[in-house]
């Protein structure tokens, strides 16, 4: 599970990554990044503060499917970012948003999906 440090949880900061960051997509999801520190978080070169951690957050709509196959894919893409959060720079906010598809999507291909959008955003791979 994801360690709870790493978890986003406020509306404010789920709006900043979607509606002000980068985002990559693909067929199962769509991932939201948006770097750096938001005005509300501690300035990582102020003298005994350290930079918050990278968060993520998920949003799994009624369109991928009932209240067990949404709770099946949040638990699912919550277990796989805690590999990839590291990945991240201090201070960034990381939503992760899953497409209808994603409920019948096995374990493998939400993990090639996530892969290959972190990898876009981070590493600037072409489409």
């Amino acid at each position: 599970m994801l360690p709870t440090e790493h978890r986003l949880r406020r509306r404010e900061d789920f709006a900043a990554a979607v509606r002000r960051g980068r985002r990559a997509g693909r067929p199962l999801l769509v991932v939201h990044l948006r770097t750096g520190l938001t005005s509300g978080d501690t300035d990582p070169h102020a003298p005994g503060e350290s930079a918050p951690p990278a968060r993520a957050g998920f949003v799994v709509s009624k369109a991928v499917g009932g209240a067990v196959v949404r709770n099946l894919v949040k638990r699912r893409l919550r277990h796989l970012m805690r590999d990839r959060i590291d990945r991240f720079s201090a201070g960034s906010l990381v939503v992760v948003r899953a497409l209808p598809g994603a409920g019948e999507a096995g374990h493998d291909q939400l993990a090639r999906d996530l892969d290959a959008a972190v990898q876009r955003l981070l590493g600037g791979v072409p489409r």
